[in-house]
């Protein structure tokens, strides 16, 4: 019996401190992102040759509309293309896209990746461009954002990431899915920024040195989750990431749960292939070359999701204080109980910080009745995560679900 209660107390400890260490380290950024990130305008920039890439796997429904607003920037228009990568698409879009004043890149593989689409595309055109901007294929870009992106090349950064907010919340999914970016720009974006840290990428709304680019992602296999293996060489070598917090893009967010249960079981499962490819490498550069960036970075492959995270250390606190109230002379109950309610308040409050004011509304209120869905559908797909990560998995685009 002695044993069964040593094991227990074995596990209970292990969880305290993976989930303990998760609610500190979310609190202190999204405490310290609630302070202004200010981007610094420098006079009278160099206006840098820009490449905008749009891949696209049958996007049909999207990708003309979203072609012709990437035109409508009010940055020098002799100084950006717009360069659509189509992988799949009909004969119908691909006449309409060849109509725009834009660049066309048809491509086709046994095995569709964003990696691939961008590689291949990028061998094809011309190498005068400077700076590479990466969208997806249903990205609407604020006028002024390669502006932004201009300002920050011209301050010194090589790598950038733009904040990238909901296009849509038209269902209750879209509504988490949208919160729950905002979430993640808050902490691993602008907070990382106001500690001197890099920003998280985010696969879409960013930006790089043109050539620095190219060569990057010649070395980068990724099937799914290409931006964090991206992410990783990036600061392994040090290259410091920039967040711009005022250089908007629209994302559509996802509308029914299958897709967000496909896009978290993706998600997931290249956090954990990335976190034991780098591991001891991270480890390495952070004893060895005092790499914090790096090592940051892989802490976060392992790190639990915030839907995963409120709602397990919810789950685990609540069993303590109901197993509290039925057991009230078991002194190690009450003892679990203190140790589990300062973590679920740091955690509900580092989301109370993080989720923008705009989203303090009755339509929210309703989304978060669909929340435990939410969290059934990403703890279960930690158990189906196996080859996840070897198959490229797509969301498509363009359909509204009211």
């Amino acid at each position: 019996m002695e044993l069964i209660q040593l094991i227990i107390h074995g596990f209970e400890i292990v969880f305290l401190v993976y989930f303990g260490f998760a609610a500190i380290y979310i609190f202190l950024f999204a405490f310290v992102g609630v302070f202004p990130l200010k981007a610094v305008v420098p006079k009278n920039p160099r206006k840098r040759k820009m490449a905008v890439l749009i891949p696209g796997y049958k996007e049909d429904a999207v990708i003309v509309e979203v072609a012709k607003d990437a035109l409508n920037q009010d940055y020098p228009e002799e100084k950006y293309d717009v360069v659509v990568i189509a992988d799949s698409f009909q004969q119908e879009t691909l006449d309409e896209l060849n109509s725009l004043p834009i660049k066309v890149v048809v491509v086709s593989f046994d095995v569709s990746t964003k990696s691939k689409a961008l590689n291949k595309a990028m061998a094809q055109l011309p190498g005068d461009y400077e700076v590479a901007v990466i969208l997806d294929a249903d990205n609407l870009m604020e006028k002024d954002f390669l502006t932004k992106v201009n300002h920050a090349f011209e301050n010194g950064f090589m790598v950038v990431q733009g904040h990238r907010v909901a296009k849509n919340t038209n269902t209750s999914f879209a509504v988490l899915d949208a919160i729950s970016e905002e979430v993640n720009n808050h902490i691993f974006r602008k907070g990382h920024r106001k500690l001197g840290l890099s920003s998280a990428l985010i696969g879409s709304g960013m930006a790089f040195d043109y050539h620095f680019f190219k060569e990057t992602m010649a070395n980068v296999k990724a099937i799914g989750g290409f931006d964090k293996e991206l992410e990783l060489k990036l600061l392994r070598d040090r290259n410091k990431i920039e967040y711009l917090h005022d250089a908007l893009v629209l994302d559509e967010k996802v509308q029914k749960s299958e897709v967000f249960a496909r896009q978290r079981k993706r998600w997931l499962s290249a956090q954990f292939v990335y976190f034991r490819r780098y591991f001891f490498s991270g480890l390495f550069h952070l004893l060895t070359k005092g790499n914090v960036d790096f090592f940051d970075k892989v802490y976060q492959m392992v790190s639990p999701p915030r839907v995963l995270l409120i709602g397990l250390v919810s789950i685990i606190t609540l069993v303590y204080v109901v197993l509290g109230v039925f057991f009230p002379d078991m002194d190690f109950l009450k003892y679990s109980m203190q140790q589990w309610l300062p973590v679920w308040a740091l955690v509900f409050i580092a989301f109370l910080l993080s989720i923008p004011g705009k989203f303090y509304s009755m339509q929210t209120l309703r989304a978060v009745l669909t929340l435990p869905k939410a969290f059934f559908l990403m703890f279960i797909s930690l158990f189906k995560l196996g080859g996840a990560n070897k198959k490229f998995i797509h969301t498509q685009h363009g359909i509204n679900e009211n």
